[in-house]
């Protein structure tokens, strides 16, 4: 019986991949649309960074231009510059060093304004290729990471904003706990920053593109896509992912599942042990199938002993440590799987499909870097082009 899917008879083997994901850029699609519906009249900036979370910077990109997102933020000049070919505006939301700044202002990448020194070094280049740079000021409301502390940015930025050579164009913090809602210390972030916006309004400076919400905020604070504010910026939620923390206010749908295949089934006798430090012994006499995927593809090792895959649709535990390279399941639930059967990682559908957020709870992490973790022999497969 074929419980793969596909006709073994005809199947090149050396032609499919041992591990894949398969990404539905019409659910992406969606995911951006119904962002865009729930924020309205606040735009949605897509952002991208670390290839698009693992997932593929360019396949996503071009799914989500075709769906009519107007502005991609990246961690890093790399990442910028990949985009640049779609002729959409491109901003890092990091930080920036001196010897990237020719290349990024010639190509008309938006910077990041975290400090005079920086923001000197932009007007200074900008100047020696008699061209105009646009930044965005990144204040640091709280984060602690990069930008201009709050309580001097009024007047840092009134200096700034005379250098020349260079558009102040926008302003925008980030938040580090906007995934607990109603929680005080991020209301404070977002107060002070719509202080410091009116404040220097009254003084005739205007933004252009006034951002604070991450994806975590877009479910928790919705105030964020309200004046000030015209632009939220979201990264995984645009995958159907969220934190496992704080409200899901977005009906999002999950882009990725996570597959491979059984490469072998045995069954072994009673008291048989499994795996690395022999940590699962077999009650009685099963099947036991070995699938080809392991931590190197991704997979937590907190699925050992505890998580479980699906074949055929149904639920075949994980038994003994997770290896590299492959993982040991039962197949009680599932006798007659043979090697080459397709075998669901991570999503499904159905009451037993498998969550990234529920890896991340496992795991004890959080789903970015679920996501971010397989490897670069799993092979990235899109759908609905």
């Amino acid at each position: 019986m074929n419980r793969g899917g596909y006709n073994r008879s005809r199947m090149n083997t050396s032609s499919l991949p041992r591990v894949w994901v398969d990404i539905d850029l019409q659910i992406l699609r969606d995911n951006y649309h119904h962002m865009v519906e729930t924020v309205a009249p606040a735009r949605v900036m897509a952002v991208l960074k670390a290839e698009a979370y693992g997932l593929g910077c360019l396949p996503i990109a071009r799914a989500l231009a075709s769906a009519g997102v107007a502005r991609f933020g990246v961690a890093e000049p790399n990442e910028a510059c990949r985009l640049l070919e779609l002729g959409l505006p491109v901003q890092i939301l990091g930080a920036v060093l001196p010897d990237e700044l020719p290349d990024l202002i010639r190509q008309g990448v938006v910077l990041p304004l975290t400090d005079a020194t920086v923001a000197q070094a932009i007007s200074r280049e900008a100047q020696r290729q008699h061209t105009t740079a646009r930044g965005h000021f990144k204040i640091d409301t709280g984060m602690g990471r990069l930008g201009i502390p709050l309580g001097e940015a009024p007047a840092l930025i009134r200096s700034i904003r005379r250098l020349p050579g260079l558009a102040c164009e926008g302003i925008y913090t980030h938040f580090p706990m906007a995934y607990r809602g109603g929680d005080d210390f991020t209301q404070r972030q977002l107060d002070g920053l719509t202080r410091l916006i009116l404040e220097l309004e009254q003084d005739g400076i205007v933004f252009e593109y006034r951002h604070a919400a991450n994806s975590d905020a877009i479910n928790n604070f919705p105030q964020t896509a309200r004046p000030p504010f015209n632009w939220v910026r979201s990264g995984i939620n645009l995958h159907g992912s969220f934190d496992t923390e704080g409200r899901r206010r977005l009906q999002l749908r999950s882009i990725l599942t996570l597959k491979t295949r059984l490469v072998a089934r045995r069954t072994l006798p009673e008291g048989s042990t499994i795996g690395y430090g022999a940590t699962y012994r077999l009650p009685r006499a099963m099947p036991v199938g070995t699938i080809s995927a392991g931590y190197a593809d991704g997979l937590p090792l907190a699925l050992s002993n505890r998580g479980y895959v699906l074949i055929g649709g149904r639920t075949c535990p994980v038994i003994g440590r997770l290896s590299m390279d492959y993982t040991t399941v039962s197949l009680e639930q599932i006798p007659e799987a043979v090697p080459g059967d397709e075998v669901v990682c991570l999503g499904g559908a159905g009451p037993q499909a498998i969550s990234v957020e529920s890896w991340a709870q496992l795991k004890g992490t959080h789903p970015y870097e679920i996501i971010c973790s397989f490897g670069n022999r799993v092979k990235r497969c899109y759908t609905n082009a």
